[in-house]
């Protein structure tokens, strides 16, 4: 027989969107639902009409049978399509993946109305039971329900079927930068409710204290019975059926058979409101009853008072113009995919309340329910984002009417399940998908239906950040040059606050220039911040032997960031596909297993509650940098670094500090009058537990200089003669490399996708030939004048090694020609024996830091091992690095050491790799660590930037022609 739902062909028509499925509502009836997530029986099919003769198997529900050891593997493409047919056709090659299982209905759910609901199904869903179809539909991450009440009997068993195709019309316009997968990626739930019931319920919650409830009310039998009304409370205070709007309705003639409407309106005295640093919420229950007071159906919802409003050109929360300090988020997991728990959610959104994040973008499609309740409950922002991204095709689908209905269906769903979280402040159209009429009607249904929030939309700016008639009430481009931000701020042709939906790529060794941006934003009036590109690095755990996901088993098999021998984190291409993009699904603030990079540590300082204004006589300027909150959840204690190795601490006391305020304190101690530099960090910590952090939690550590350097004393000539060889490289029992002359680091993404590094290439900055040109010894000291050769430019070098007391001072300097005006860095670079593997320092730390991501990194005295310096960025490239360093040791516990003091705070990197090995390698697997430690001094060193994918770094962090200088001193230990 044939089956009509695959007789449509549904996946080549994009004007079907939906057959059977109920509409989208806000109803919370979770509880009480049989949970269908475990074992089904699956086969997977090559095609949507294939001859269904494949044998069945067993895969877990929810998951993607792309990460479930199937031959049908996960692709990543960021813009190209990973098949060839133009909209709306699907390959003809097409994995259909057919989920069957026995469903016993409850006995005791006799009478009732019987839905299920399939949390989310990439990428067309159709549902059969006992091979009677039942309904289908697309969107890929917005749950489906369907009545099934007519088709099982409550008591016996009936065969549930859910066919998921992987390949569509919708496909064209969820080309989102992310894995391909194909399965039944949420949970799956079957619910009973009587036959009348609340078909949806809209919470308003001002800031005001007034509360407004809309239901919508229906009987599945038709008609609705007479007498019916809705009850709610509010904590437990009963609130009464707004007879008011029921008068209204009757004189309007609103009336209807089928379609109740019922409003419930109060106001909260006293009302604490809700904002992201104090996320307040009240327990709302709503009661439909019957005309003898009986309950027929209850929702439950969490509702937050607070307003959001658009003022000239800020955003308002209750009133504040905040700084949105965002991050864009992904649904991901390293074992399964696009399947999350709640537990894994959470554990997400703690970690950027940690680390000072205030709103997340979900990109690009909504998020799983769960994700939004976490929202409310910790306090984040949300940008609701529909599951609408065109990128290969974008122009020919914004105005395509045969995709008019998906747009306003997508749009329009997400608004009726999301509407009434206090956390979701905006809407938006979707994402990379040019600008059409199909976005137009699709913000004309959220405008009309929730004026409350206002629509931003980043395809409307290629009419202008300014132009008033677009569907975006924000300015929201993408990697815009601060430049052009801070010009925009200033032209006094702004009209709508600019935040960038998406700013500071953090793809590899990334987030350069970082504090720079937050500079001009909290400086520049028009400037409200933005949302870094991304949260997660999306490796999917593979084992090397074989090259297949490794699936739910993974769990243990990484930490810190590292996949366990014999497993690495895959990228595009590493699952055998021909079109892919490669590492740029790599591009997060955190590594797959959620280790936080180092440039997370940039943020949560960027985004401090507390700041060190400045220090004045016997005191600093403290400064409360939050929008709601004063200091009383935190506390303090100071810690005083001097350059001559004490480190001293004690408590300190936070001045009472409304929002915005700023207080002079004085210093809770006498800074030492010897002891040379000195820098006092403040380290501030939660005072009791928050829902986001346990007592005790760093926040923030805040840092200024209390005292400059103190010139050190000139080195006293003297010790053993300097010992170098016939090419003038130093000999020294502790180097198995002497210093040269290094111009070239391992490329980060940011160097290979910006362009940079094949021009580097082409200079031969990876390939330099060194030739001596003299070597003039005297008593005391060598000096060696050497030139290093590219395939277009020489650099001549010099090396001048003095014998000082108790060790070794080199003084260099390195003359680079006009043609090298962009070069990777300028330094010394050589290399131990085997033995050290403690690395010990006074300068910023304790993580990775580079000249334009160093706020995060405070001055103080540092120590780890050297096997942990090393960053494993998923494809290996330059890493490890340490600004301002001002000297070092490198020590054994059972072999002598080495120490480097040098003229002024450099950048330094320690590691067991040589940065000809990083280049060489595609994954950590591949790189074999050395005996010994490949050390960098560099003079100079550029910027990391974010040219993968936005504006590289400044200028001024740029490495320039001409001369540069730099001396150090080698000591044994």
């Amino acid at each position: 027989m044939t089956d009509p739902l695959a007789a449509l062909r549904p996946w080549e028509a994009p004007e079907v969107t939906s057959w059977g499925r109920l509409p989208m509502n806000a109803v919370d009836r979770r509880p009480g639902a049989l949970s269908l997530d475990g074992e089904w029986r699956f086969r997977l099919l090559p095609a949507p009409q294939a001859a269904d003769g494949v044998p069945w198997s067993a895969l877990h529900v929810p998951g993607a049978w792309t990460m479930q050891d199937t031959d049908d593997r996960p692709q990543y493409t960021n813009v190209t399509m990973p098949f060839g047919a133009f909209p709306p056709h699907a390959p003809a090659a097409d994995p259909t993946g057919v989920h069957e299982r026995d469903l016993d209905v409850p006995a005791e759910w006799a009478g009732r109305r019987i839905v299920l609901q399939v949390g989310a199904a990439e990428s067309v869903l159709l549902v059969h039971v006992d091979g009677r179809p039942v309904g289908l539909s697309k969107d890929s991450h917005l749950a489906a329900e369907f009545d099934l009440t007519e088709v099982v009997r409550p008591g016996a068993r009936s065969v549930l079927r859910l066919t998921v195709v992987k390949w569509s019309d919708a496909s064209h316009i969820e080309d989102q930068d992310h894995w391909w997968h194909g399965g039944i990626t949420r949970s799956v739930l079957l619910y009973a409710t009587d036959p009348l019931h609340l078909a949806d319920v809209t919470v308003r919650a001002r800031r005001s204290g007034e509360l407004r409830v809309d239901c919508a009310v229906r009987d599945r039998g038709g008609a609705l019975p007479d007498g019916w009304y809705v009850s709610a409370d509010l904590d437990g205070e009963l609130l009464a059926q707004d007879a008011e709007f029921d008068r209204l309705n009757a004189e309007d003639d609103r009336g209807s058979d089928f379609l109740g409407e019922a409003r419930v309106r109060t106001v909260v005295p006293g009302v604490r409101t809700w904002n992201a640093e104090q996320p307040e919420l009240y327990g709302l229950t709503v009661r439909l009853h019957r005309a003898d007071g009986s309950v027929a159906d209850t929702s439950y919802h969490r509702v937050g008072f607070r307003d959001v409003e658009i003022a000239g050109r800020d955003l308002l929360v209750n009133g504040e113009r905040v700084f949105v300090r965002g991050i864009n988020r992904h649904d991901f997991h390293p074992l399964t995919g696009r399947t999350m728990s709640y537990d894994d959610m959470r554990a997400d959104l703690v970690l950027l309340k940690r680390f000072g994040f205030n709103a997340v973008r979900t990109a690009h499609y909504p998020n799983d329910p769960a994700f939004y309740d976490l929202a409310d409950e910790l306090g984040l922002y949300v940008v609701d984002e529909a599951d609408i991204e065109s990128h290969d095709h974008a122009h020919e689908i914004a105005d395509d009417p045969r995709y008019l209905n998906a747009f306003v269906d997508r749009v329009s769903r997400m608004v009726l399940r999301d509407k009434n979280h206090p956390s979701v402040i905006i809407w938006s159209l979707g994402n990379e998908s040019d600008y059409g009429a199909n976005h137009d009607a699709a913000a004309g249904w959220v405008r009309r239906h929730d004026p409350t929030r206002p629509l931003q939309y980043e395809g409307a700016a290629k009419r202008g950040w300014a132009d008033p008639d677009v569907a975006s009430d924000i300015a929201c481009p993408m990697y815009a040059p601060l430049a052009e931000c801070v010009a925009h701020a200033l032209s006094g042709e702004q009209t709508k606050p600019l935040i960038q939906c998406e700013y500071s790529h953090a793809m590899g060794n990334s987030n350069g220039t970082l504090a720079d941006h937050w500079a001009a934003i909290e400086s520049t009036p028009g400037l409200q911040g933005g949302f870094i590109w991304e949260f997660w690095d999306h490796g999917i755990l593979q084992r090397v032997s074989g090259g297949r996901p490794v699936g739910r088993a993974g769990a243990g098999l990484y930490d810190n960031g590292v996949a366990a021998p014999g497993h690495r984190w895959a990228y595009g291409g590493d699952f055998g596909e021909a079109t892919h993009d490669g590492a740029f699904v790599a591009d997060g603030m955190v590594f797959p297993d959620r280790t936080p990079k180092p440039a997370l540590y940039e943020h949560r300082e960027l985004a401090a509650p507390v700041r060190i204004r400045c220090f004045r006589h016997e005191g600093i300027v403290l400064a409360n940098h939050q929008h709601f909150r004063g200091f009383d959840w935190l506390t303090a204690t100071w810690e005083l670094a001097l350059a001559d190795g004490r480190t001293l601490t004690g408590p300190a006391e936070l001045p009472e500090l409304c929002p915005g305020e700023t207080a002079a304190v004085p210093l809770p101690f006498e800074v030492p009058a010897d002891g040379g530099e000195a820098w006092l960090t403040l380290r501030v910590t939660t005072a009791g537990d928050q829902a986001w952090a346990p007592t005790g939690t760093e926040v923030c550590a805040p840092q200024i200089r209390l005292r400059a350097p103190v010139p050190a004393p000139a080195a006293v000539p003297g010790g053993p003669d300097v010992e170098v060889d016939g090419e003038g490289l130093l000999l020294h029992p502790l180097l198995a490399a002497a210093p040269t002359l290094s111009l070239w680091r391992a490329p980060t993404d940011n160097d290979e996708l910006g362009g940079i590094a094949p021009r580097w290439r082409a200079w031969g900055l990876d390939s330099l030939v060194r030739k001596v040109v003299s070597v003039r010894r005297a008593h005391d000291r060598v000096t060696v004048l050497a030139e290093y050769a590219g395939t277009t430019g020489v650099v001549r070098h010099r090396q001048e090694f003095t014998a000082v007391e108790g060790g070794i001072r080199v003084d260099e300097s390195a003359e680079l020609p006009d043609r090298f005006d962009d070069v990777a860095r300028v330094g010394s670079v050589f290399e131990t024996v085997a033995g050290p593997e403690l690395l010990e320092w006074f300068g910023q730390g304790p993580w990775e830091s580079y000249p334009d991501r160093a706020a995060g990194a405070p001055v103080g005295h540092h120590s780890l091992p050297v096997d942990e310096l090393f960053t494993p960025y998923l494809r290996p490239q330059e890493s490890g690095g340490r600004h301002g360093v001002r000297r070092f040791t490198l020590s054994a516990p059972d072999a002598a050491g080495l120490a480097v003091e040098l003229d002024e705070p450099r950048q330094v990197s320690v590691s067991r790799y040589r940065a000809e090995d990083l280049t060489a390698a595609a994954h950590h697997d591949e790189l074999v660590p050395r005996a010994g430690c490949v050390v960098h001094i560099d003079a100079a060193h550029r910027g990391l930037g974010t040219a993968s994918c936005g504006p590289d770094t400044l200028p001024s962090y740029l490495v320039a022609p001409g001369v540069h200088r730099w001396s150090w001193t080698l000591r044994t230990l």
